[in-house]
């Protein structure tokens, strides 16, 4: 499943990432705030309005803003 469709508060590992799909300076933003394959994430919350943009995931003591776009690039599995 990717990201995206991950539902709230559930606890998952990123397997993927599709990183060609993203642009160079947002793949290198991800990657530095721990974002990559191996990262256990949760969501926290989603974007009140028609494309549920951003969500906010909880990965270790931060929260952080993601695009959709940038969610569905990324594939994870329920840990």
């Amino acid at each position: 499943m990717t990201l995206d469709s991950l539902p709230p508060l559930t606890r998952a590992e990123i397997t993927s990432v599709d990183w060609d799909s993203l642009a160079p300076e947002e793949a290198k933003r991800l990657r530095a705030l721990g974002i990559d394959v191996g990262a256990r994430i949760a969501i926290a919350h989603r974007g009140i309005f028609a494309g549920k943009d951003p969500i906010a995931i909880m990965i270790g003591r931060m929260t952080v803003a993601l695009r959709r776009v940038h969610a569905k690039a990324m594939t994870v599995q329920e840990v």
